[in-house]
């Protein structure tokens, strides 16, 4: 047996793909160093084997081995948890606290989700990476520790150095040698192995018979993109054991669990790799101007509509609320020449066609009608006033006066229907 299949078969990993195997033996080759590590790959690809496999066959394998979730701790104590804290130096620190880089001093530290780590944590970090110290959180006495430090990310520590979320001097300093981890999309012939390894693990943990893939079920199984890679495969796994009765599993049952045709398209980023980060979306503002080009042509629509209703009904035949209402749509701006307002409504019979603005693309153009003047354009406040004191009028005619029922009528308070009937002297 050569000494990549034992290391294999000692962590428990599956799979023959060059990229993978190239992964497993320059993680063999730093090993006896204390050079620091950084592990890049997408989430799910198995980054945690490489620090143990660092870890297992360096010298320090008799000493600590911490695992620290960069992400799952909150910024308010992860310079606590890593560094340690001292008596009173915070809201609740009862007592002097030893930090991680403490307790490992001699063996090694994996910082998973490194990239997630605070800009003052971050700080800390590059000074224990170049002098091996640190100080506690409320001390100012300089300890020393002799910790190997492994880190992993699934962030475009790139992109995050661009945006300021991640110092460019602790990036090179982590990744003196970087190891990838290939995406299980890439390794579509470990895919059937992988499957039948959990298959066989399943089995025998909830005591049922083995999963079986069909032919066309490995097919189907290894043109799937598996965006969580590994431990979305394990899943699936873990789900069909447990809920199918039939342990031969085909294509179309297969489908039901994982539809290609479901699946979100990847987005390429301008290396030309696959992304899914939300920051990456090129289209969303394609998508924005869709949404807005959209709302303009239904604003057209009703603008037609509108002029349609006017051409075929006389002027007369429309109430006050429907002039008010047309009056608002057509009113032209302030400063705006009167004879290029769409419509104006003044009372009565007298209408005013004009076409629309030279600055819009889609121009609605109003044909010249009989029994047109020019009229000047009222401010828009005198017309809704005369509307409203009107309403106001005939609301308290139809209801005898009774000021509760004409509110209700009208859609306001009373409180409103009161002051209203004061502002325009309608007191009886």
């Amino acid at each position: 047996m050569t000494e990549l299949q034992s290391i294999k078969t000692r962590f428990g990993i599956i799979g023959n793909y060059p990229v993978l195997n190239r992964a497993l033996e320059k993680a063999v080759q730093v090993a006896p160093t204390d050079i620091s590590v950084l592990v890049m790959g997408e989430s799910g690809v198995g980054k945690e084997y490489i620090p143990k496999i660092i870890h297992g066959e360096s010298r320090r394998k008799h000493q600590p081995y911490i695992v620290v979730n960069c992400g799952a701790i909150p910024e308010g104590t992860i310079d606590s948890e890593l560094f340690g804290h001292e008596k009173g130096a915070f809201t609740g620190a009862t007592a002097t606290r030893k930090g991680y880089f403490e307790v490992a001093d001699g063996g090694t530290i994996f910082l998973d989700e490194v990239g997630e780590l605070p800009l003052q944590t971050q700080v800390r970090l590059l000074r224990v990476l170049e002098s091996g110290e640190f100080m506690k959180v409320g001390s100012s006495q300089v300890q020393k520790t002799n910790v190997r430090i492994v880190a992993a990310t699934n962030v475009n520590m790139m992109s995050a150095i661009n945006d300021n979320r991640f110092r460019e001097d602790l990036y090179y300093r982590l990744n003196t040698v970087q190891i990838d981890m290939p995406a299980l999309r890439e390794r579509k012939g470990d895919i059937h192995l992988l499957f039948r390894k959990f298959a066989i693990d399943f089995a025998e943990k909830y005591r049922m018979p083995e999963l079986i893939l069909s032919g066309d079920a490995i097919q189907y199984l290894e043109s799937f993109p598996f965006p969580g890679n590994i431990r979305q495969l394990k899943n699936l796994v873990e789900q069909m054991t447990v809920v199918e009765k039939e342990r031969t599993i085909n294509a179309v049952k297969l489908s039901e669990y994982i539809p290609l045709q479901n699946q979100l398209p990847a987005v390429i980023n301008k290396n030309g790799e696959a992304s899914n980060s939300s920051s990456e979306f090129s289209n969303e503002r394609e998508i924005m101007y869709k949404i807005l080009f959209d709302m303009r042509n239904d604003i057209n629509d009703l603008k037609s509509l509108t002029s349609e209703l006017i051409k075929n009904k006389d002027n007369s035949d429309f109430s006050n609320q429907e002039k008010s209402l047309i009056s608002r749509i057509y009113t032209p701006e302030s400063g705006q020449n009167t004879q290029n307002s769409l419509l104006y409504f003044e009372g009565g019979n007298k209408q005013n066609y004009a076409n629309s603005t030279a600055e819009s693309d889609d121009k609605d153009h109003f044909e010249d009608v009989e029994d047109v003047e020019d009229v000047e354009t009222k401010p828009e406040s005198l017309s809704l006033q005369n509307n409203e004191k009107e309403l106001i009028e005939k609301a308290l005619e139809k209801h005898n006066g009774r000021r509760n029922k004409a509110a209700a009528e009208l859609g306001i308070s009373q409180r409103t229907l009161y002051r209203k009937i004061k502002q325009y002297n309608l007191e009886e």
